[in-house]
């Protein structure tokens, strides 16, 4: 915007390249900025700064962590029996928000997607491999977003890893909870119906 000065109309334009932000955000988010103490923007720009100096892949699952391994690889109340295979960390946190599973994760770099040359070494296939390999994974639990990417990711990696050791499965997909069914897409309804369980 032409009526800001440089330096703000800068930080509206960093802003604005976040996910999920766009320019209105951004200015409000700036103005907030110009308008709070200084401290606070200087406790933000080392925020911003440290994540970036401290995070970084666990060695294990690849999730996010500022030590050698996360806190899930670490919490020995974990099955390591059984690993959940996402695609991104945002994806380990939705599931962990649930409370429900007690398994561990392994965190993809995305999906395989061929068209824009992104093949299976390029998302971290090879480190899920080598830690089936070693014997102590008796399930694979899949937990990719219902893409064509996400499908091809989770065939690819049912057909390289599924054995008489390994059980490969996919979490459920369906309706949400509270929602109509008349109101549901062709496709969701469709994946409710075939992937019912007994009552």
């Amino acid at each position: 915007m032409k009526a800001w000065p440089r330096a703000v109309t800068e930080l509206v334009n960093q802003l604005s390249r976040l996910p999920g932000i766009g320019e209105k955000t951004a200015g409000r988010l700036a103005l907030h900025v110009l308008d709070a103490p200084a401290d606070y923007a200087e406790a933000l720009s080392r925020a911003l700064l440290r994540v970036k100096q401290e995070v970084h892949p666990c060695r294990t699952c690849s999730a996010l962590t500022d030590q050698e391994l996360c806190s899930v690889c670490t919490d020995p109340d974990r099955d390591r029996g059984v690993i959940c295979v996402v695609q991104s960390f945002g994806d380990l946190i939705a599931i962990e928000r649930t409370a429900e599973f007690r398994g561990v994760y392994h965190v993809l770099r995305g999906l395989i997607r061929p068209l824009d040359g992104v093949g299976p070494e390029s998302i971290g296939l090879d480190q899920l491999e080598r830690r089936v390999a070693g014997g102590e994974v008796r399930e694979l639990i899949l937990a990719m977003s219902p893409s064509v990417d996400g499908e091809a990711t989770a065939m690819y990696i049912r057909q390289r890893l599924a054995s008489d050791q390994v059980l490969v499965s996919r979490i459920a997909r369906g309706l949400p909870l509270g929602s109509e069914v008349e109101y549901a897409d062709r496709a969701t309804l469709g994946r409710a119906i075939s992937a019912r369980e007994r009552f």
